[in-house]
């Protein structure tokens, strides 16, 4: 069911590579069509505008959008063991590599008297978002909350689509599993609402009876098309992590590669969505046809066949086959997935080459999903080939460097008239004139 791509004997700039790699078709711009009223809908009408969009899109809404205290505790009271337990262990996890990205300040003295302190100052307040459509996302509520809490940002509010399958005192709210695991984090402003009126009640802020929604500096967290469209039109109004796109999975292997391995990872990602993208990247004609065989074998019999089957049968999915593994780390460079998983006999020298990824997996014991909930690294990143220039969520996320500029009157003289001159160089006098009002011996300089 996946398409070939044979790059066998070619030679191609990265221009060309980038061209001829699959890719899915995810249109922000034509999204922002259909978003931009929503957000105008969210800014003059605020809670109600949400309410309704809310019924309108999501089929529910509860009478008000904040989650009461009771119903998150009902919820992790309600919460199967075993998933609080697999929970505990993913934020533990997650706890311990994040705080490990934690930043100290530094101060340089530039010359007696003069020095430069870089202060790290977390976001003041900050909007995370984790989806509800097709699937559930728990470990979404840990990967946004974590580096969060661990950057020390004082205030943050946590959105989910409400959903109308929910019963009892959960009725019109996020999944209950979402909201017992923001419950395990210690979460308590939770909004029932979803899609791009979340994000644009994030931007605007709103009230609601008594609860006041604050205006947030930045939203976090993966989404849908009309999210990462949303997220693109209030971009200025707010800080925004990226514009996450459909999930992808690139995996570069040779003949040492089993099959049913390759498979299930590409099948893994394929069951987010019909969009998402599953790319194999070897030199190994034969495991290429014994990965296409796995494939249709596991992809009939999983219980997301359909949507599996139209992902990776999609234009976005492919088995790429390259002479050797240079021109394969060639290759994945250049689509610089958001997974990378290196399965070859040397993997672990093969992925310390490896320039562009949103996070790489080494080995055949380092699936994706691992990534995905319990190696502690962090699953929001990169898509549409981003990763060659962008990260994923971590604790630098959420923090601003702020450069402190203390000098003395004796540090500013030293330099005072380089500072004059270039400030004529660039025909800005009045910037040199800031420098002579304290300095005058600076004009002649």
């Amino acid at each position: 069911m996946m398409q070939r791509l044979d790059l066998r004997g070619r030679s191609l700039s990265l221009r060309e590579l980038r061209e001829s790699l699959p890719r899915a078709e995810f249109d922000v711009d034509a999204a922002l069509h259909a978003v931009r009223p929503i957000c105008e809908e969210v800014r003059g009408g605020g809670a109600e505008a949400i309410k309704e969009l809310g019924q309108r899109y999501d089929g529910v809404c509860p009478d008000r959008l904040r989650v009461p205290a009771g119903a998150l505790a009902v919820a992790l009271a309600q919460l199967d063991p075993d998933v609080r337990a697999a929970l505990e262990v993913a934020i533990e996890r997650a706890r311990r590599v994040h705080a490990d990205q934690a930043r100290t300040d530094t101060t340089t003295q530039v010359s007696a008297g003069g020095t430069v302190t870089e202060r790290w100052v977390p976001v003041d307040r900050v909007g995370l978002y984790v989806p509800g459509g097709r699937a559930v996302y728990p470990s979404s509520v840990v990967m946004n909350v974590v580096p969060a809490q661990i950057a020390g940002v004082a205030s943050f509010a946590v959105a989910s689509p409400p959903q109308k399958e929910n019963t009892g005192d959960l009725v019109g709210y996020p999944h209950p599993t979402i909201l017992a695991a923001c419950a395990l984090l210690g979460v308590e402003e939770v909004y029932a609402m979803g899609g791009a009126q979340a994000i644009a009640g994030f931007g605007y802020g709103f009230t609601d009876g008594d609860d006041v929604c604050e205006p947030v500096s930045l939203v976090t967290g993966p989404g849908n098309i009309y999210v990462a469209a949303a997220k693109r039109l209030l971009k200025g109004l707010i800080g925004i992590d990226a514009e996450a796109g459909p999930t992808e999975i690139a995996v570069l292997a040779d003949a040492t590669a089993d099959p049913e391995y390759v498979a299930a990872d590409l099948i893994s990602q394929a069951e987010h969505d019909p969009l998402a993208a599953s790319v194999l990247v070897t030199d190994a004609p034969d495991l290429a046809e014994a990965v296409a065989a796995a494939v249709a074998r596991r992809a009939a019999a999983t219980k997301h066949s359909e949507r599996v089957i139209e992902a990776l049968s999609g234009r976005q999915s492919a088995i790429v086959l390259v002479d050797d593994l240079d021109q394969g780390l060639a290759v994945v460079d250049a689509y610089a997935a958001e997974h990378l998983e290196v399965i070859t006999a040397d993997a672990r020298e093969r992925a310390a080459r490896v320039r562009n990824a949103g996070a790489i997996f080494v080995g055949p014991y380092a699936p994706v999903s691992l990534g995905d909930y319990a190696a502690g690294s962090n699953h929001v990143l990169p898509t549409g080939g981003c990763a060659c220039h962008s990260s994923g969520l971590s604790v630098q996320s959420f923090l601003r460097g702020i450069h402190v500029v203390d000098y003395t009157r004796e540090a500013l003289a030293e330099v005072a008239g380089h500072v004059v001159t270039l400030a004529q160089a660039e025909d800005l006098p009045a910037h040199g004139e800031a420098v002579t009002a304290r300095i005058p011996d600076a004009a002649g300089a």
